[in-house]
């Protein structure tokens, strides 16, 4: 399949809040992610229980915005907004751009997180 229409199958799930869902239909076993914060995943399992955890602690989803993607090749960059309130009491608003690299056979191989704020 076009890389094209995975990343907007992706993009749509992500708009959807259904992020869990996202990692576990579109990364590959060995995919590697790394945010501006320095965390990383190594695999996709570690990133499922990343997302799992970081899912577990929204309290309510005030916004989830798609607001362009751009595909060249087989990389893609899509921007989001990302507005929450955390069951601590926190509230995150996330203003960033997610970059993938796909393989061959439609998988996400490493995703990079940049905050655009």
């Amino acid at each position: 399949m076009e890389i094209k229409s995975l990343v907007a199958q992706m993009d749509s799930i992500v708009t959807k809040g259904a992020i869990v869902d996202a990692v576990k239909q579109f990364f590959a076993e060995n995919a590697t992610t790394s945010d501006y914060n320095g965390v990383a995943t190594r695999n996709k399992q570690q990133m499922v229980e990343k997302m799992e955890g970081f899912a577990d602690a929204i309290a309510q989803v005030n916004g989830i915005t798609h607001h362009h993607t751009i595909v060249d090749g087989n990389v893609s960059a899509s921007e989001f907004t990302f507005d929450f309130n955390m069951k601590d009491d926190s509230k995150i608003y996330w203003h960033e751009i997610i970059r993938r690299v796909w393989n061959d056979e439609g998988k996400v191989i490493q995703e990079e997180y940049f905050n655009a704020a």
